[in-house]
């Protein structure tokens, strides 16, 4: 599969499509909250290591909170909703510096995930599209 990563410009916010819902049929909700764990621990050792919480403990509530929201946004129970409001993410993320290259790595440490889950080529594309697409309208800050 390819996973093609979206150019744009700084403050552009495309159509965002949710993944379909089968794609949280096919994984469960514990292979999920592993997919987004794997990405935490890679991002935990990224250049963008600043943007999580510096704490073990906040840490791994970051990703619950994730967890939870892409639970929500691919069909499953409304975890986010009912533990963190509506999700609201460009507002929630406004206090970080998320720049173009910030999006970059986020998207190549779920690339690197994405490419050893055992699942169907068509829903990893439809979570990938939405990836790609989402994580433009978390870009607030323009390259330094």
């Amino acid at each position: 599969m390819q996973f093609t990563i979206t150019q744009a410009q700084f403050g552009q916010r495309p159509p965002v499509v949710k993944p379909a819902p089968e794609v949280l049929k096919f994984l469960g909700e514990e292979k999920m909250r592993q997919i987004i764990s794997e990405h935490y621990d890679l991002l935990r050792q990224s250049n963008i290591k600043g943007l999580f919480p510096p704490t073990d403990e906040g840490f791994e509530l970051a990703k619950k909170h994730s967890a939870d929201f892409f639970i929500q946004i691919c069909g499953g129970p409304d975890y986010f909703n009912q533990s963190r409001g509506a999700p609201m993410m460009a507002g929630r993320h406004a206090a970080f510096k998320i720049t173009p290259e910030a999006r970059m790595i986020w998207l190549e440490s779920y690339i690197i995930v994405l490419s050893s889950v055992d699942m169907p080529d068509d829903l990893k594309q439809s979570f990938w599209n939405y990836l790609d697409i989402f994580s433009i309208w978390m870009v607030n800050t323009p390259q330094d």
